[in-house]
């Protein structure tokens, strides 16, 4: 029995550019920026990480081996 989870236990958002859009989705009212991937068949969308900076959509980026991503407001 763990009380704990190393960080590589948790899962990770199954990325595949066949059924998925890399996309940000930005707040118009406060300018928040998400950056995640949504379902082509249903339009879900699932939160990946904060986008504060350039260098943190870059980090996204080449975590999920993305070139291009959408945005949305």
């Amino acid at each position: 029995f763990r009380i704990f989870q190393s960080h590589s236990d948790f899962d990770q958002p199954a990325f595949s550019p066949e059924t998925h859009d890399a996309v940000i989705r930005s707040s118009i009212c406060t300018g928040e920026k998400v950056a995640g991937f949504k379902s082509k068949k249903d339009g879900h969308f699932s939160e990946v990480m904060l986008i504060r900076s350039e260098k943190d959509l870059e980090d996204f980026k080449r975590e999920y081996r993305v070139t291009t991503v959408k945005t949305e407001y």
